[in-house]
C-alpha cells in the first residue's frame, strides 16, 4: 500500500452511492500510472440535506476532486466558488475541483456522450433523435448541439422537450412523432426506460429501428445489453452502451483530478471485470 501523509483524496458522492464503480475505474487508473500513492478515489453516500456540510468538509480536509452523481448535480452549484461555462450552460455539475481551497464545478456528461458517439461516426450534420428531456438528456442536447448535429427532441410531455430545445436548438417532438425516428441517423435514450425496474420495456419500437441507425443508450446498469440495445443490433444497427458513458466522463474527470491523461484500457478493462 503507496498511501501515505501527502496522498490526495477524490471521491464520488451520491444517494445512493454503494453500487458505484468509479472507485475500482479510477483506482485502477492511478495504479496504471503509479500515482496511487498521490492519490486514492473512494465513496460518500451523501444525503440532500447534508450537501452544504459536505462541501464544508471538502474544504476542511482539502479534498481533492469530487464526483457528483444524481440527485446533487445541480444543488451542489450554489455551494461553489466557480462554475465552468459549459457547467453553466448545461446546468448541472458532475465534477468539482479543489485547487487551494477553491472549488470550481465542471460538466463532463456531455464528453460521456459525445466521445462514443465520435469514435464510430463525425457527428456534425447527422440528424440526431434524442429521447427524453431530463437531465441527462440537457448534457446530451448540448454536446449533440456543439458539435454540429441536427437535434430533434423527443419526450412524453411537449412542454418538456420545446423547452430543452429553447435553450439548446433544434426541434420538439411528443412521442406520439416517434416514428420519425426511421429518419434519423443517430437515437439516444436518456430516459429510464430499458433499466430496473424497467429493463423489459424499450422506449423505441423494434419497427422504427433500421440497420444504418446507431442507438446509444447512455444510462449505465448491466453488462447485458437493454432491450433498445438488444434489439437494434439484430436489425443491425452500430450500438452503444452506457457503459461508454461512464467511462469517457470518467476519463475526462480523470484528467481535471489529476492532469494526467487517464489510462484508457485499465480503467475499461477493470470495469468490465466488476459490473454485474
Amino acid at each position: 500500500m503507496k498511501i501515505t501523509a501527502k496522498t490526495k483524496i477524490c471521491m464520488i458522492i451520491g444517494d445512493p452511492v454503494e453500487y458505484s464503480l468509479s472507485p475500482q475505474i479510477h483506482n485502477a487508473g492511478y495504479e496504471a500510472l503509479g500515482i496511487d500513492g498521490e492519490y486514492i478515489y473512494v465513496a460518500s453516500h451523501t444525503k440532500k440535506d447534508e450537501l452544504e456540510n459536505f462541501i464544508k468538509g471538502v474544504r476542511a480536509m482539502q479534498i481533492r476532486g469530487i464526483a457528483v452523481k444524481t440527485p446533487h448535480k445541480t444543488a451542489v452549484m450554489e455551494y461553489l466558488d466557480e462554475i465552468d461555462a459549459v457547467a453553466k450552460q448545461i446546468g448541472a455539475v458532475n465534477t468539482i475541483v479543489n485547487d487551494d481551497g477553491k472549488l470550481k464545478g465542471y460538466n463532463t456528461d456531455w464528453i460521456g456522450v459525445t466521445k462514443p458517439l465520435e469514435i464510430i461516426s463525425p457527428i456534425k450534420n447527422k440528424m440526431t433523435a434524442l429521447i427524453g428531456a431530463g437531465g441527462a438528456a440537457r448534457a446530451a442536447a448540448y454536446g449533440i448541439t456543439i458539435k454540429g448535429s441536427k437535434l430533434t427532441i423527443f419526450n412524453r410531455t411537449l412542454s418538456g422537450a420545446q423547452e430543452l430545445a429553447n435553450e439548446f436548438g433544434g426541434a420538439a417532438k411528443s412521442l406520439e412523432d416517434l416514428e420519425e425516428i426511421k429518419n434519423m441517423d443517430i437515437i439516444i435514450n436518456a430516459t429510464s426506460v430499458g433499466h430496473p425496474p424497467h429493463e423489459n420495456e424499450t422506449p423505441v419500437p423494434s419497427d422504427y429501428i433500421k440497420s444504418t441507425h446507431i442507438v446509444y443508450d447512455i444510462v449505465y446498469g448491466s453488462n447485458a445489453p437493454t432491450k433498445l440495445i438488444a434489439e437494434a443490433s439484430k436489425k443491425g444497427a452500430k450500438t452503444i452502451t452506457g457503459i461508454e458513458m461512464l467511462l469517457h466522463q470518467g476519463f475526462a474527470q480523470f484528467k481535471l483530478f489529476t492532469g494526467h491523461d487517464a489510462p484508457e484500457e485499465a480503467m475499461r478493462n477493470v470495469l468490465l471485470k466488476n459490473v454485474k
